[in-house]
């Protein structure tokens, strides 16, 4: 068992070095984290790209729920990025429903304490998006705040930590 980390921008190799940290293995779950966007060609494509990369011995889970990383074998998250906006909307707090910032901090406790007691092999992709500019909407700065959380959080319990850059990953711990 271990738990590894793999931090980057957007489009910096990040996904493509998770998957390189599983070369050769047959018994990856990959958990898909993003709902399916039909209407959104854009995605589609990128969806597709990172489907084609991946070896057929791969099964694939289209998932926003913790306990699915309390598998055995080996678990690529990609991403967390994907998977905390989900939860942001799973929870109504895009629409600021009542009760949806304790529902999101539930949910995240969930991820963290999943990712903390796995027996599997789990490498999770995330964006670090701390980098750039202030968001200039409320909800910009509570989704980089969330995600910042969760990838210290992560970051805190994984056995190793990679940070991608321009395609060359840089081993943090």
């Amino acid at each position: 068992m271990s738990r590894v980390l793999v931090l980057g921008g957007s489009r910096s190799g990040k996904s493509a070095h998770a998957e390189s940290l599983l070369a050769g293995r047959a018994d990856v779950t990959y958990l898909a984290t993003s709902a399916p966007r039909p209407e959104d060609d854009e995605w589609a494509a990128r969806v597709a790209t990172h489907r084609a990369r991946r070896p057929a011995t791969w099964t694939t889970l289209e998932t926003t729920a913790p306990s699915d990383l309390l598998r055995g074998g080996a678990v690529l998250v990609d991403s967390v990025t994907t998977w905390v906006s989900a939860l942001m909307d799973e929870v109504g707090l895009w629409d600021e429903q009542p009760g949806s910032a304790g529902r999101l901090a539930a949910r995240v406790e969930e991820l963290v304490g999943a990712w903390t007691t796995t027996a599997a092999h789990v490498v999770a992709v995330s964006d670090e998006v701390g980098l750039g500019v202030v968001p200039a909407t409320r909800a910009g700065r509570l989704f980089r705040d969330t995600l910042g959380g969760v990838n210290q959080r992560l970051a805190g319990t994984a056995d190793d930590v990679w940070f991608v850059v321009a395609g060359l990953p840089q081993r943090l711990r």
